[in-house]
């Protein structure tokens, strides 16, 4: 599962969308004047989300035979890179006229992004498909949610929101037991190539009733408002930054320190602009909840992409074994959205999303035991359950808390924060895990099915999964600070 995907749709509803709302009706989200809209857009949120499932069981392989093991976290974070600017970009295109451009962009650019990956003859240009691919998701999920917005009254957002949630269960059983049949009997492309086609569908079903109920500018008697060019300018100096940090952690000579200062001198002042003041010191309240999202989403994410490669490469399981240890996350993560969602949990939120945290933790630093022969590898999929539970507790409050501590007037921008702060986390640690993982000669498991002796690299392994469980924890640490305790004066 990947972080800049919907499982969480509170968090990029915008909040103040100046179109005037579709008059009240009794019919719901399936009723006749949203059925054919509803049933496209959540189809194309059901095709995104088997994508994201299925790539982490088809990767292994797919990095072996194109020989690109060592870039291995490069396929994962690329993706999280472009997005980054595509969402930024997708918001400001579809305030001024409409998410319809920026929605038929991005799910053209998904589509190229996959078959470029998929027809790929070498690791970079395999890279360079997910590149497109995050593309053309970052234009995609915010320009739905802008749809949301638009389309639905007041009352039926929370319904079409919790569909887009129950989107990702299913793919997230069935993906992974699916993506390993077709790894093992068709071939890890065909998991790439064949998405694609199976887009054409939703979009005949959405596009037409975006156009008649969601298009043109907010507000029609103005003149099209210009785009941001700082926020933009910002945007693309987080992508780029981060894109040449990525590259750096993969080059372990001195030469690398060039691209790296260069990233940082990009990143450090672009995300300062991006992100509410006092993030970094993990201030009480709103940055405390940014900064949180990120550490929860960096860290899980990060590590649940190598749990795959560890499991076939140390363990000798097939693709399809690899994939299903993580199948009963997506129903636990749902799980723990439920659970934040009672009304009788609101007192304890915080405690609540600090036991969350402890279990994110927990789950990481518990993967890697099995690299231990004597441990059965189903603790894997037992502890990524828990690790889900935490993660469906966090993510999901996070997006209600920032809500809560939004002032109308700043709840778009403050809610783009929060997934800046997903995304670029997202990006860094998977860098940063990369590099460990090449420094301690992981990309030595590429030979893993044909010599388990020079395959056998556990401490690569250890070294990803033991700092993001670090990182884990000190999240369970930012959330004690999400509430401001000051005493009030008035």
């Amino acid at each position: 599962m990947t972080a800049l995907e919907p499982r969480d749709a509170a968090q990029a509803a915008p909040a103040n969308d100046p179109i005037a709302p579709p008059p009240e009706s009794p019919e719901g989200v399936l009723g006749r004047a949203h059925r054919a809209l509803s049933v496209g857009i959540v189809s194309v949120v059901l095709l995104i989300a088997f994508e994201a499932t299925a790539v982490g069981t088809a990767m292994p392989v797919a990095a072996r035979e194109l020989d690109g093991v060592p870039l291995y976290a490069f396929a994962f974070s690329a993706y999280f890179t472009t997005s980054l600017f595509a969402m930024v970009l997708s918001g400001q295109w579809a305030d001024r006229s409409g998410p319809l451009a920026p929605l038929t962009v991005g799910i053209s650019a998904f589509a190229g992004g996959l078959l470029l990956s998929g027809t790929a003859s070498g690791m970079w240009l395999f890279i360079a498909g997910r590149a497109v691919q995050g593309v053309g998701g970052g234009l995609v999920i915010v320009a739905l949610y802008v749809v949301i917005g638009r389309a639905y009254p007041e009352r039926l957002r929370p319904s079409i929101m919790a569909a887009f949630a129950a989107a990702w269960v299913v793919p997230s059983v069935v993906g992974p037991l699916a993506a390993g049949t077709v790894t093992e009997h068709l071939g890890w492309r065909w998991v790439f190539i064949g998405i694609p086609v199976l887009v054409v569908l939703p979009l005949a079903l959405a596009l037409p009733a975006i156009r008649r109920m969601a298009s043109g500018p907010a507000d029609p008697g103005t003149p099209l408002a210009a785009f941001d060019r700082r926020r933009i300018r910002l945007a693309l100096g987080v992508s780029l930054g981060a894109g040449l940090l990525q590259y750096a952690g993969q080059d372990l000579r001195w030469l690398a320190l060039l691209p790296a200062a260069a990233g940082a001198a990009l990143l450090a002042p672009s995300v300062l602009g991006l992100l509410p003041r006092g993030t970094y010191r993990a201030a009480r309240g709103l940055p405390s909840v940014v900064l949180l999202r990120g550490l929860a989403a960096g860290a899980f994410i990060a590590a649940e992409s190598f749990v795959p490669l560890m499991l076939v490469t140390q363990r000798g399981l097939s693709p399809t074994m690899a994939g299903l240890s993580l199948a009963v996350g997506g129903a636990t993560w749902a799980l723990g959205s439920w659970i934040q969602s009672r009304p009788g949990t609101e007192p304890y939120r915080e405690r609540l999303m600090v036991l969350g945290m402890i279990l994110v933790a927990a789950a990481i630093a518990a993967a890697p035991s099995v690299l231990i022969s004597a441990v059965p590898v189903w603790v894997v999929a037992v502890a990524w359950g828990f690790g889900c539970l935490g993660m469906g507790v966090v993510v999901s409050s996070t997006s209600v808390m920032l809500l809560k501590l939004s002032p109308p007037g700043e709840a778009g921008a403050n809610s783009a924060a929060l997934q800046i702060s997903d995304g670029l986390s997202n990006a860094l640690l998977l860098a940063a895990g990369g590099a460990a993982f090449a420094a301690l000669g992981g990309g030595g498991v590429a030979h893993a099915a044909a010599d388990a002796a020079a395959g056998s690299h556990p401490g690569a392994f250890a070294a990803v999964f033991l700092p993001m469980a670090g990182v884990a924890l000190v999240g369970a640490w930012v959330a004690t600070r999400l509430v401001d305790k000051t005493p009030s004066t008035s």
